[in-house]
């Protein structure tokens, strides 16, 4: 059981054979015991319903009269207790109060029972800043590294004055644990209270240069915070860094920091995020780095995974700092063979690594354009959303026919609403930004307006018709080229027998406004094949009113009305929908008068600009004979009387 192993390692805890260690006693390892052998989540609760109220009524006794060694045993329960997920609050106090022993085991029980069960802002922090500063000072140095654990835990705003001068006469301790505990407690400082170190920094540089490699490696993440908030101050340091990241890689430290034979990989890794941060844009600072980076690169390539994970920070710092050709080249190899992987995590960090090479420079990476679109083959969901990412920052004018062809045919097979929808937002920036023809964009708007209609913004087809309507502004023979293909592909589109709502939208308007470019259908045909799609189930109510728009513009550019659109609207005059009532009145009306309705709905007139009388005067005729007929003139809301106002 985890809490059973987990209490086994806490100060003063052990174990042999599984009987009851030298300081705790067999009745505690039966409660673990007894707990870790639970049926149910009842039975746990029981369980320890009971041993809070005995450790309750334990703790209410004075310590004189339970003796020291049950006082921190207690303690330990009452850890145990908070661990399962219960309150044990009332221990609070007695755990701060042991804190205060003379006993070095107790004091540690105390603070680590102070660390795990209190928080930064609890009101009994305040009674540990005496001890702890006590014990900053002290001779025993496990006090000191146990002080110093809790003021990483524990320390606020307030507290920090108190404790920080303490800390920072520890970074000159003889002892290199102390050392190292002191500068994780200041960087846990610099987390609570941004700018807390900034007098600070010449001391953080001294510690750079710590003959205890494990003091050196911890300085790195307080340096590294602070060279991300202040770069330019930190550049003199380039050099520095350089030198331990190549001490590191020549295995000049003991072997004591290898893991499977990686010297130093979390130093390294630490190494490459800070020289990432001081060498972006900076020429200077990052000509310091490619000797040492392309080293890096080529000893970690082992084929063991923590090997796997130094190669890719460092691709993060090649794509980081000022850009290298050679060393760009370099690390675009090595990250290839992690997309050819087999290994899913691996074929995602080499997506993210050439996702990076990308916003460098394209042609680093074209040349794995293939291996990339394989991997939208994959079954994990987050690689092929990874992938796509990366194709999209991929894609040129080169390539965009090939690759929004493979993000087609994905759309077509996949069945993920969130991947749809990512897809469709994709091809259609793509096709939009890239497009080598009309042809090719109006084919493959379709082609997404068909297989992903659910998914389809509004703002897209907005865009699509805006193009349509204004053309590229330059060429008004291209324009119309583009517009007599959008026509002739939604004239063909409206014979199938469904399709999704936003493409028949767009259908609609393409083909109200300019249906008579058709070169296979005449108007009447349009109007023919418009009002059978009236008929048809539509998902949402409005495009119905679309069609019956479609029907009005394309009948004004007709000499006659034809009886099977006055059919129509009048079959849907009675709709439940008022908007769809209101187009069929205004078209049932207009018929009436052929010659306003070719007035009111001129050809390709969907850019002109509308004069708006803000005045309304075209109503005055009408307001001055309602109030030759007796109605009331309109009286701003200010100028009513007491009792008309609501």
């Amino acid at each position: 059981r985890i809490h059973r192993r987990a209490l086994l390692g806490a100060p003063g805890g052990h174990c042999e054979g599984g009987m009851s260690g030298a300081h705790l006693s067999k009745d505690f390892f039966e409660l673990i015991k007894n707990i870790g052998e639970c049926k149910s989540k009842q039975e746990e609760e029981k369980i320890v319903r009971n041993e809070v109220a005995a450790l309750r009524q334990r703790l209410s006794e004075s310590p004189a009269s339970i003796g020291l060694k049950k006082s921190k045993e207690a303690i330990v329960r009452v850890v145990y207790v908070e661990m399962l997920g219960h309150v044990a609050d009332f221990g609070h106090i007695h755990a701060v109060n042991m804190t205060q022993q003379t006993n070095l085991l107790c004091k540690r029980v105390g603070y680590l029972a102070c660390s795990l069960c209190l928080h930064p802002e609890h009101e009994l922090i305040t009674l540990l800043v005496n001890t702890i500063r006590r014990d900053l000072k002290s001779t025993n140095h496990l006090e000191v590294c146990a002080a110093l654990i809790a003021v990483s835990k524990l320390v606020n705003p307030e507290i920090m004055p108190a404790v920080i001068e303490c800390i920072v006469d520890l970074l000159d301790h003889q002892h290199e644990v102390v050392r190292k505990k002191a500068v994780m407690a200041l960087h846990r400082l610099h987390i609570v209270q941004s700018g807390s170190l900034s007098a600070l920094t010449d001391k953080l540089r001294r510690v750079l240069c710590d003959k205890d490699p494990a003091v050196m490696g911890a300085s790195l993440h307080v340096l590294h915070m602070l060279i991300e908030e202040q770069p330019l101050a930190f550049k003199d340091l380039v050099p520095s860094f350089v030198s331990i990241l190549k001490q590191i890689t020549e295995h000049r430290l003991p072997s004591s920091f290898d893991y499977h034979r990686m010297p130093a990989p979390w130093i390294q890794i630490k190494l490459l995020k800070v020289l990432a941060s001081l060498g972006a844009a900076d020429q200077k600072s990052a000509e310091h780095m490619y000797e040492v980076l392309y080293d890096v690169l080529k000893r970690a390539d082992t084929g063991i995974n923590i090997g796997f994970a130094v190669v890719y920070e460092c691709v993060r710092t090649v794509t980081a700092i000022y850009p290298n050709v050679q060393l760009m080249e370099t690390a675009a190899n090595h990250i290839s063979r992690f997309v050819s992987s087999e290994n899913h995590n691996l074929k995602y960090l080499g997506i993210k690594s050439l996702a990076g090479i990308v916003q460098v420079n394209q042609k680093y990476a074209l040349e794995h354009q293939l291996v990339v679109v394989e991997c939208m083959e994959d079954s994990d969901e987050t690689l092929k959303r990874k992938t796509l990412d990366l194709l999209f920052k991929m894609t040129n004018a080169n390539n965009v026919v090939f690759v929004v062809d493979k993000l087609v045919a994905h759309l077509r097979q996949t069945s993920d609403v969130h991947f749809r929808g990512a897809l469709v937002d994709r091809i259609t920036q793509l096709a939009e930004r890239y497009a080598p023809d009309n042809a090719w964009f109006i084919t493959t708007m379709n082609a997404v307006f068909e297989l992903g209609g659910d998914v389809v913004q509004a703002e897209t087809a907005h865009n699509l018709l805006r193009l349509i309507a204004e053309g590229g502004g330059e060429d008004e023979e291209a324009d119309m080229e583009l517009r007599l293909h959008a026509v002739t592909a939604y004239s063909a589109l409206l014979n199938k027998s469904w399709i999704p709502d936003v493409l028949m939208k767009v259908v609609c308007w393409t083909l109200g406004e300019y249906g008579y470019l058709s070169p296979e259908y005449d108007l009447s045909d349009l109007v023919e094949m418009l009002c059978d799609a009236m008929d048809r189930q539509f998902e949402d109510g409005s495009t119905r009113c679309w069609v019956m728009a479609a029907v009005t513009k394309v009948v004004a550019q007709m000499a006659a009305v034809p009886d099977q659109a006055v059919e129509v609207a009048t079959k849907y005059a009675g709709s439940e929908s008022i908007t769809l009532q209101q187009y069929c009145a205004e078209f049932l009306a207009l018929a009436e008068a052929p010659a306003v309705m070719v007035e009111v709905l001129p050809v390709d007139a969907s850019c002109d600009d509308l004069e708006v009388d803000p005045a309304l005067g075209f109503l005055d005729g009408f307001v001055q004979e309602a109030l030759r007929q007796g109605a009331q003139p309109y009286l701003a809301p200010g100028e009513r009387p007491d009792e008309l106002l609501v």
